[in-house]
């Protein structure tokens, strides 16, 4: 087997007294698609906010291409590589696609003492260039996010965690209140990133997208994973009667 990208080990998460997560452990490989399923309250979104530096773990070691990271926040596990989009993404609507793509990472003309001018013609071109690497065609790089719709948002989402090099990009339930047009497009996104080097974690209450586009499942219930399975070793109704 090749060496895993990521690896969490005996991971533990309490809020409260309640024990959210109990001894996580979990090899995620490169160029893998995983999905990742579970109810509410599984244990899921904790696991993915530790990896995206939102959370920390109260116990637990991390490794990611074999060296130990400990994020204490969302920019330290961006700068090493891990893209996390949100069913709801933090894009700012009144802002263009251009922004958009670059916000936090804008390029600058020139800098003195951290202060420069942005380069927005290289927004706009490197911008133009990203939407079109992830096959989404949209009218000009100047438009405001806000006029697009959900899918549309995704996938720009998904362009620029590819433009910035992403090792491993996160989707947490990316097709929430998509139309099913929408949903199949983001879903042929999940299925590209293995050709762009790519490695996806695709969180979903939808199994049915899971075995659509994914190459292993992992179940979590209560805090633990409950199952972790190549898709073709396994099958929905052997997940539903699982969870």
């Amino acid at each position: 087997m090749p060496e895993p990208i990521i690896q969490v080990g005996d991971l533990h998460k309490w809020y409260s007294g309640v024990h959210a997560l109990k001894g996580v452990s979990l090899d995620i490989y490169a160029n893998e698609a995983l999905g990742l399923i579970g109810d509410n309250g599984a244990g899921k979104s904790t696991l993915i906010n530790i990896l995206s530096g939102t959370q920390r773990q109260d116990d637990g070691w991390i490794r990611l291409e074999g060296q130990p990271v400990d994020f204490s926040n969302p920019r330290d596990a961006m700068e090493r590589g891990i893209e996390t989009i949100y069913q709801y993404n933090s894009m700012v609507p009144t802002m263009t696609i251009a922004r958009n793509v670059f916000i936090g990472r804008e390029p600058l003309k020139f800098s003195l003492f951290g202060i420069g001018v942005m380069d927005h013609k290289k927004m706009r071109d490197d911008s133009v260039s990203a939407i079109a690497d992830v096959d989404l065609h949209l009218r000009s790089p100047d438009a405001i996010v806000g006029e697009l719709s959900g899918g549309q948002r995704q996938g720009v989402a998904i362009a620029r965690a590819m433009h910035f090099k992403s090792k491993v990009m996160i989707l947490d339930e990316p097709t929430n209140h998509l139309s099913v047009k929408e949903t199949k497009k983001v879903i042929g996104f999940v299925r590209g990133l293995k050709d762009q080097g790519v490695t996806g974690i695709f969180i979903s209450h939808n199994m049915h997208q899971v075995f659509e586009c994914c190459d292993r499942v992992v179940a979590m219930a209560r805090g633990e994973i409950v199952m972790d399975k190549r898709i073709e070793e396994t099958s929905i109704e052997e997940v539903s009667e699982i969870l």
